[in-house]
């Protein structure tokens, strides 16, 4: 997969200095975008970071504000209502995840709301979630905002979470954030992605990058060049899988695929090095 930047931004990555009892599968993330899209989304991408001030061959690291809003039916763990040490383990991965990109994430707040039409319709492009996210949301494009809820009425077979881009922000500001069913937290009842992976992956659309899958073995893919090209989603934890031609075995282990909790554990160089350049140019957090 291939990671392009205009020629003031090249850099070679050498020079960097890197400081679910119910079955849970299909289609995991919500996170499915058209090519056409995709390449519109790049085009902009490199124009607009043609324009922001390129940082240095070393990053620092940065603290996101995090504020975690708990969407439940009722008041006890079976109606989405987590107890604050789940949060904190979750939090605890989080951080344990993106410890080698630069990022540190605080939690700031916890909000808890009982709300049945937001916990079980809340979805991609649905109206529970527009008003949920109007109602809730805090901060600006640094901050990160994570609701869970149930997806208990969304169609989506499998369904796991979902997330905006940081080049979403400016159209849409009170959309942006993350949703992710909260049986997904570690813990939770989601097995085999109850480990707290689910909000690992979906913050990483959140910092801008795609799935390791996308566009197959074909195109630009992810847009990351030391990600193998991938034909499709990994389940469970193939190692050794190839599906396609080009050199490298299939990045299963990778976060932004959809395999097993347990066989995630890692992003990739080149992957740290866009998604610093997606939320410097996207998001205001310069590393």
């Amino acid at each position: 997969m291939i990671f392009r930047l205009p020629a003031l931004a090249a850099l070679s990555l050498s020079a960097i200095a890197f400081a679910s009892p119910t079955k849970y599968g299909g289609n995991k993330c919500g996170n499915h975008l058209a090519l056409e899209h995709i390449n519109a989304k790049e085009s902009k991408f490199a124009n607009d970071l043609s324009r922001v001030e390129i940082p240095g061959s070393t990053f620092s690291n940065r603290t996101i504000s995090v504020y975690f809003n708990v969407i439940s039916s009722g008041t006890d763990l079976s109606h989405g209502c987590i107890p604050d040490n789940q949060v904190k383990d979750q939090m605890d991965v989080l951080n344990r995840d993106y410890s080698g990109t630069g990022l540190r994430f605080q939690l700031v707040n916890v909000t808890r709301v009982v709300n049945a039409k937001w916990f079980n319709d809340a979805g991609p492009d649905t109206p529970e979630q527009t008003e949920m996210k109007a109602a809730l949301r805090r901060g600006g494009p640094d901050v990160l905002n994570i609701f869970t809820v149930s997806f208990n009425n969304i169609t989506a077979d499998g369904l796991l979470g979902y997330a905006t881009f940081p080049a979403d922000y400016s159209g849409n500001s009170k959309d942006d954030g993350v949703v992710v069913n909260f049986a997904t937290l570690p813990g939770g009842t989601a097995a085999p992605t109850n480990l707290g992976r689910t909000i690992t992956h979906e913050v990483g659309h959140w910092v801008g990058l795609y799935h390791t899958f996308q566009g197959g073995c074909d195109g630009e893919g992810d847009y990351v060049d030391d990600t193998p090209a991938e034909a499709e989603a990994a389940s469970g934890c193939p190692v050794g899988r190839d599906t396609c031609a080009a050199p490298g075995l299939d990045p299963v282990q990778n976060y932004m695929d959809y395999s097993d909790d347990a066989c995630m554990n890692n992003f990739t160089k080149g992957q740290i090095v866009r998604l610093r350049y997606q939320i410097d140019t996207y998001r205001n957090i310069t590393l």
